[in-house]
């Protein structure tokens, strides 16, 4: 009998699951697991309360982790940790989110694959191994072309006064909020990187207005050229994405693919189709 398994992809915003069994495939959606915020037991927790009853009684034998912040191996095993109380007995393997963009996008074959989502990331991969990897530095430091980062523009331009009338009123009517609010949402609440990133929805909705176009080809911009200018091979092979930013704002990627003459390959919204295929 085919074993069961369990393939996860988690951001900091949410986490796909998806249970492989009888030839069926179910998904699940919880809330996103960041290692960097949340600790072991807050994540079994999570899992017990969003994730264990939707699969009823059913026995996992295989599961599969890809997810944000696990490229840090103390978080690995927090997770791994984690994942095993919820599912004694079933082999466990924890890798992190960029192997999972590597892998969907890439299959077996050889290229460049970014995440841009919540956070971002890229690196070169062999078609087994990830061989370098631009460091993210995170939404504090880095993250260029991310949720976090292009939402950070919003808020920049929104409290320095920098949006013309048209956009400040679109603001105001979209989010009832004021200055102090959102700074408590950056400086004192937890996740500040999701709340950042919710307000990419206001650049999606507004797109045409030269402001808010301007702040996503800068913001995508940044990633290309502080990250995949970087490794050479970004000139012979196809540079695939992966994340809600990519998908999203795919016409601004094959628009600066074009600019820096690199092949822009697979845009996924999220990598959960290609890891299907990758471990089935």
């Amino acid at each position: 009998m085919a074993s069961v398994k369990l393939i996860a992809d988690s951001g900091a915003t949410k986490a796909e699951w998806c249970l492989l069994h009888n030839n069926k495939k179910k998904t699940i959606i919880t809330q996103g697991i960041s290692p960097y915020f949340l600790h072991t037991d807050q994540i079994t927790e999570l899992l017990l309360k969003e994730l264990k009853p939707k699969l009823k009684d059913i026995a996992v034998d295989e599961v599969y982790y890809y997810g944000t912040g696990c490229a840090n191996a103390d978080n690995a095993r927090s997770v791994k940790k984690a994942v095993s109380k919820v599912f004694r007995g079933a082999n466990v393997t924890v890798n992190h989110d960029l192997m999972a963009a590597a892998r969907a996008l890439c299959g077996s074959g050889k290229g460049i694959a970014c995440i841009l989502g919540t956070g971002s990331n890229s690196c070169y991969y062999d078609g087994k191994k990830i061989v370098r990897n631009s460091p993210g530095l995170g939404y504090v430091l880095g993250d260029e072309g991310s949720g976090a980062y292009l939402g950070k523009k919003v808020i920049q331009y929104y409290l320095y006064g920098t949006f013309d009338d048209e956009l400040r009123g679109r603001f105001d009517v979209t989010y009832t909020t004021n200055t102090a609010e959102i700074l408590e949402n950056v400086y004192k609440k937890p996740l500040p990187n999701r709340y950042l990133a919710g307000f990419t929805k206001f650049l999606a909705d507004n797109r045409g207005h030269y402001m808010i176009e301007n702040i996503i080809e800068d913001g995508l911009n940044d990633f290309f050229f502080n990250h995949l200018c970087k490794y050479r091979e970004t000139w012979t092979l196809p540079v695939h994405f992966a994340g809600s930013v990519a998908f999203g704002f795919k016409d601004v990627l094959q628009q600066l693919c074009g600019s820096y003459e690199f092949e822009l390959g697979k845009v996924m919204k999220n990598p959960m189709e290609g890891l299907v295929t990758y471990h089935s």
